[in-house]
């Protein structure tokens, strides 16, 4: 017969649960011993090094309760509390002290509908004017987060379908623990005896009615109260086959019985470690590597090593502010204390918010409407907590955090050794697969600091320690676009009014003063841009190229997106290669690889529907580099897209640059959020945190090592700060010189439309770095252009709209 942690291991590679046989011969492993290596197996092929926690407030609404578990001293009489409910002014004020000491979620913790059994309480909510114990919880919910921030979670017992729906729309996640879902345990004498709430069908009914309305949910059991080891393997499963269904218990928490004097209970023996371990790695091997097995660590004090090695991924919620009301008796450990616990077990303490991150990153799935801003405002790339409040394209100040963190001295035996061979491999210039780039965009702690390192020290042998840019001009000619990309703020429509300016088409005669302007200036690129303009052509961008080679010959043409080219071709009726060539042949010298946001179809259906696909953007690219017209690559991050996807992005550039050879760059994009419609409209991240820019940046070095030498990084969304940092991490071009910019500004942006090239050669020297004036190709530019650009007289005033028409469709 088949060894069943090898059989569970299969499955789970496969995408494959363990079926009840399997389950059965599971559970028949007596040693957690056994079991454990497996469990943490699994558990690290989802979470890798991350154990995930909340920092919470918690709320306890009322402690009435119509239940008498034999066990709990968090339920009591009138007589015993000051009032029936917090007020909503006590509640207010505690979530004011929460917010004020870090907290992200409010826990809402009650007993099971007072209202049932004692008289006080009914008069209580209808002196507060409240019909219910869920009313009030609904309200007080939804002041909470709205006067503070703080996102509720809600344990308010046995539910109806109504009552959910209700709360769900101020609660982004909610919880009821099973315990156990044996009847047994509520015959008289055992500790569920007199707590009707407590029968396993009402609770996993209201559980299930939780998953039919996509609410993340947390459930779990508490163990040692009498159970046998087959009952818990029954109830892990009755939980499964919910989740199965409706895919939404995103916790399962295993928490074990404390005695507590005064209860029934206060003299039966707690469980000893050896159980917990046991059934914290059986849920693991049940459930998969994707649910989170939470242990609350205030209850299991000491090593938290073997929970760990057991297959936990969460120690739940831990307050800076209040005890845990529940186990009073067991004070919450510092959050200083419980990263360094977390640390020797060789896991990276991370904080989530009470949605857990596959949730979080699913918003349209699972979160209320109204809730999907305030819960995306606060996520990461990984759907953790963002804990900066630094923006792209705003000023303010760089993590020194997260910057300093990349100039760590590093121990070998503090990164993990998967991540030293992967970045090898990279160094080495073989092709990674997805799985591993991924996982080098998991890095955080000493894992980001290395391969930050390890990207710079990549550049140095790469690039050497020159820093270039170009100088150059932007000229986007128009805003007026008929696509409707959700996170552009550039463009309008023919009419459109807005803060940042009205509709504008340039002429060919200012398009030509602009270059002649740049040429004088000592540019030695004009990169033209804009909206796609319902009455372009593929002529009317012939007609430009012309213009630009008449007014500056020996300028270079760094001009249209795919986006355009694909548009011109199809306007005109042309395959791509002879519109190209006719481009060309009119004077473009390069293609900027803009246009690309996500290079995968998932991100771009959301993003920019009708928009190229991914495979047309290659296409173009791919044609182009054909037949000589090199381009750049960007991509733009920080938006709606996950890491798999900036994997996803970097491979398919590689493959193509393999098979082409056309890219002479790479530029990460961060997304500029503050004007961005689709940030505005609550459906998107603030852009990228900073660690993420810096990460992006470096692992882009390692990935498309050697193929493509030039990774550039953009001072308009960074800054001269950010840029410096970017530096250090892999990077080794600052782009263009500008003059005039756009598109960035239009989305916000604070950081200017020029550097001139002293500025940014100060800049590079203060880095201990050399730099140097490009050509768009990479090569020197010319020793006059140089000079012409250091006496350069300040540019004109410019407005959209002035000199004659382009030509139009007919």
């Amino acid at each position: 017969m088949t060894d069943p942690l090898s059989q569970v291991l299969r499955c789970a590679a496969q995408g494959v649960l363990p079926d009840e046989s399997l389950a059965q011969r599971l559970a028949a492993i007596e040693s957690p011993t056994d079991l454990a290596p497996a469990a943490a197996q699994l558990r690290d092929s989802w979470f890798g090094r991350r154990i995930s926690y909340s920092r919470k407030l918690f709320l306890p609404l009322t402690r009435l309760c119509r239940d008498v578990c034999h066990y709990c001293t968090f339920a009591t009489a009138p007589r015993s509390v000051p009032a029936p409910y917090m007020s909503l002014d006590e509640v207010l004020a505690e979530a004011r002290r929460g917010a004020q000491a870090g907290c992200r979620e409010a826990l809402f913790t009650l007993g099971e509908k007072p209202e049932l059994r004692y008289q006080v309480a009914r008069e209580a909510l209808a002196d507060m004017g409240f019909s219910s114990t869920i009313d009030y919880v609904r309200h007080a919910a939804e002041a909470v987060w709205k006067e503070t921030g703080l996102l509720p979670h809600i344990n308010a017992g046995n539910l109806e379908a109504e009552e959910i729906a209700a709360l769900r729309c101020v609660s982004p996640s909610m919880g009821l623990m099973l315990e156990s879902g044996s009847e047994r345990l509520c015959g008289k004498g055992m500790p569920h005896y007199g707590s009707p709430d407590k029968e396993p069908a009402r609770r996993l009914a209201t559980i299930a009615r939780a998953g039919e309305q996509g609410v993340p949910f947390t459930s779990g059991l508490l163990i040692g109260i009498g159970e046998s080891r087959h009952e818990r393997l029954e109830s892990l499963l009755a939980l499964r086959c919910l989740h199965q269904r409706y895919g939404h218990l995103q916790e399962l928490i295993i928490q074990n019985f404390r005695a507590k004097p005064d209860t029934l209970m206060a003299a039966a023996p707690e469980p000893p470690l050896s159980e917990l371990l046991w059934t914290v790695s059986l849920a693991r091997l049940l459930f998969g590597p994707d649910t989170a097995i939470q242990v609350p660590p205030n209850l299991s004090p000491g090593d938290l090593t073997p929970l760990v090695r057991a297959g936990v991924s969460d120690w739940g919620g831990v307050s800076p502010v209040t005890p845990d009301y529940v186990n009073p008796e067991a004070p919450w450990p510092h959050l200083q204390q419980l990263e360094h616990e977390t640390a020797l077990s060789g896991k990276l303490l991370c904080e989530r918010l009470t949605v857990h991150p596959r949730y979080a990153m699913a918003p349209e799935r699972w979160l209320d409407p109204q809730l999907r801003a305030a819960v995306l405002e606060q996520l990461d790339a990984d759907g953790l907590v963002r804990d900066e409040q630094w923006r792209a394209g705003e000023r303010l100040p760089v993590p020194q955090a997260v910057y300093g963190s990349i100039k760590l001295g590093l121990w070998p035996s503090q990164v993990e050794p998967a991540l030293r061979a992967t970045v090898s491999a990279a160094q080495s210039g073989h092709d990674l697969p997805e799985a591993a780039v991924c996982r080098l965009f998991a890095a955080r702690g000493a894992d980001f600091s290395y391969l930050c390192q390890a990207a710079d020290a990549l550049r140095a042998e790469t690039c050497g320690n020159v820093v270039s840019y170009v100088v150059n001009r932007n000229i986007n000619y128009t805003n007026i676009c008929y696509f409707g990309c959700k996170f552009c703020a550039f463009s309008r429509g023919r009419t459109a009014q807005s803060l940042r300016g009205a509709p504008y088409d340039l002429g060919l005669e200012e398009i030509s003063r602009r270059v002649v302007e740049a040429w004088r200036r000592g540019a030695t690129e004009v990169c033209l841009q804009g909206g796609i303009h319902p009455d372009y052509t593929g002529d009317t961008y012939l007609d430009i190229c012309r213009t630009v080679k008449r007014a500056a010959p020996d300028i270079h043409l760094h001009a249209f997106s795919p986006l355009e080219v694909w548009q011109g071709a199809q306007t005109l009726g042309l395959p791509l290669a002879e519109f190209l060539s006719a481009l060309r042949e009119a004077g473009l010298d390069t293609l900027p690889g803009t246009a690309a946001e996500i290079l995968d179809d998932e991100v771009r259906e959301q993003l920019c529907p009708d928009k190229l696909r991914t495979e047309q953007w290659l296409e173009v690219m791919r044609t182009a580099h054909g037949l000589g017209l090199r381009s750049t690559a960007t991509m733009m991050f920080g938006h709606i897209e996950r890491p798999v996807h900036w994997a996803r992005h970097l491979l398919r550039l590689r493959r193509l640059q393999q098979h082409t050879g056309g890219f002479s760059e790479f530029v990460p994009l961060p997304f500029v959020a503050r004007e961005a419609p689709i940030y505005r409209h609550g459906g998107a991240r603030p852009g990228p945190t900073f660690r993420e820019v810096l990460l992006v940046h470096a692992v882009s070095r390692l990935v498309l090592h050697p193929l493509i030498p030039n990774i550039q990084t953009s001072w308009v969304k960074l800054g001269e700060a950010g840029t410096a940092a970017c530096l250090e991490a892999g990077a080794n071009d600052l782009g263009g010189t500008l003059m005039n910019e756009s598109i960035t500004r239009a989305a916000g942006a604070e950081h200017g439309q020029e550097v001139s090239p002293l500025e940014l050669d100060r800049w590079i020297s203060s880095l201990g770095r050399s730099p140097r004036v490009r050509t768009t190709s990479y090569t020197d530019a010319p020793a006059e252009r140089i000079a012409q650009a250091r006496v350069a007289p300040s540019l004109l005033a410019v407005s959209g709209g002035s000199g004659s028409p382009v030509r139009r469709r007919a």
